[in-house]
């Protein structure tokens, strides 16, 4: 076996390791023991004022409408706010492709040479689905004319971009690519005065954010970690930015920035969940940032047109201040609960398939309810139906039920049945089960 083999052979068990690692360990679990319990989550103070504000997106898979919507809903939102003004830069994080062609290049970049201002700074990012052509590097160089790795000085801040080169696998950087990101780090930090430095690139830092147990990369943690100014945004696992979860304090921040074409999410550890829902996605992130040090990140959701989530850090330089750790924000989540009246109704849809729907339960502001577990039974007691079904909290209307899918032949037209309910929070609280009786129609 050759040098090189050899090695293609250690960074490919020690990813499978990391991948097998996610699936057998809960979310989080190498993150849930630093920090201490603060009084109450962060808000941001009323006099914050930013010195720099980005936008970034991640994952949208040729859906360049969604691209499209994300910019001018951008300029139209805060060209005239009358705090800070403008948008100061876009960042793509990566797989605006399906397969890395040529064509999936020309039509994103179309898009945004149509939408994003000459005066706006533009960057964008490899991401594994880019990495699937041979030509990605001459492909970008010639449609964004700027190199994969990149630092942008925007207003003081340094803004590092990494793409990597496609190393052994997908998500195998090279040395020297992980070298440039440790440089750069370093350097930006020399200069940053107090400011926050960030990080751009698509997979996450592997055991951070939600999704990160799957979809990621553990390299960039070697990285990474240490560097308490750091603020990191990625993508690739397209779970949602309103999970709670999508932003955690180690010795750095991260945050995962959603989607912009599906959505993905667990159910029992396990990835590759796409409930009802979960199509068409498009979320993005808004990052602003202070001089002292603040941080201001907020998700919006520019199909129903909101802001979906909203975290802020008063100093990213202090680590014994993060209180976007695991155990500070488990320990302010609740247990979901159930309104007094709940009830619940089934029917049959256009395809046929029973239909149970019932009162959602709610939690905290800032929270959520990530999966119902669900049990029917006939008149007689007998179990007839039971699953865990992920609630389709990615999904922003005014309807204050859920619903889920059990087959066509499940119930029986006009007989009774009982519903046994029980809420999951996104951090493993549970409410009481609430039986609740319905008539299949």
């Amino acid at each position: 076996m050759s040098f090189a083999e050899l090695m293609q052979w250690v960074v490919g068990s020690l990813y499978g390791l990391s991948m097998v690692l996610g699936m057998i360990l809960p979310f989080g679990g190498v993150q849930r023991l630093g920090g201490s319990i603060t009084d109450s989550m962060p808000q941001t103070p009323s006099d914050f004022e930013p010195a720099v504000r980005l936008v970034a997106f991640t994952d949208s898979h040729n859906c360049n409408d969604h691209v499209a919507d994300a910019v001018d809903t951008a300029y139209a939102m805060f060209d005239k706010d009358p705090v800070y003004a403008g948008v100061d830069g876009f960042f793509g994080l990566g797989d605006f492709s399906s397969v890395g062609g040529e064509g999936d290049y020309a039509r994103y970049a179309e898009t945004l040479h149509e939408h994003v201002r000459p005066e706006t700074v533009l960057v964008n990012i490899h991401g594994n689905h880019e990495f699937k052509d041979d030509n990605y590097r001459a492909y970008f160089l010639k449609y964004f004319g700027h190199d994969p790795d990149t630092v942008t000085e925007i207003n003081g801040f340094s803004c590092i971009a990494f793409s990597g080169e496609r190393g052994l696998t997908e998500w195998t950087f090279t040395p020297k690519s992980l070298r440039w990101l440790s440089a750069s780090i370093k350097d930006a930090e020399k200069k940053a005065d107090g400011k926050a430095v960030f990080v751009f690139q698509h997979p996450h830092p592997w055991g951070t954010v939600y999704g990160s147990t799957y979809w990621s990369d553990p390299e960039i943690n070697l990285v990474l970690n240490g560097h308490t100014s750091v603020v990191d945004f990625s993508g690739h696992s397209h779970f949602p930015m309103n999970d709670p979860r999508s932003i955690i304090q180690t010795t750095y921040t991260s945050v995962g920035c959603g989607a912009m074409a599906t959505f993905e999410t667990d159910k029992d550890y396990i990835p590759g969940q796409h409930p009802d829902g979960y199509d068409p996605a498009a979320q993005m992130c808004v990052i602003e940032a202070d001089n002292d040090g603040s941080v201001r990140i907020r998700g919006y959701d520019l199909l129903s047109d909101r802001y979906i989530c909203e975290y802020y850090i008063d100093n990213v330089n202090d680590r014994r201040s993060f209180a976007y750790t695991y155990r500070n924000a488990k320990a302010h989540d609740a247990s979901p609960v159930f309104p007094e009246d709940a009830s619940a109704a089934a029917y049959k849809n256009d395809s046929g398939e029973w239909v149970i729907s019932f009162d959602e339960a709610t939690v905290p502001q800032g929270y959520i309810v990530h999966e119902y577990k669900v049990t029917i039974k006939n008149d007689k007691g007998k179990t007839v139906f039971r699953d865990n079904f992920v609630n389709d909290y990615f999904v922003f209307d005014d309807d204050n039920t859920a619903d889920f899918r059990i087959g066509t032949d499940t119930l029986e037209s006009g007989k009774s049945y009982t519903l046994l309910v029980r809420a999951e929070s996104a951090y493993q609280k549970y409410s009481v089960t609430r039986s609740i009786p319905f008539t299949a129609e």
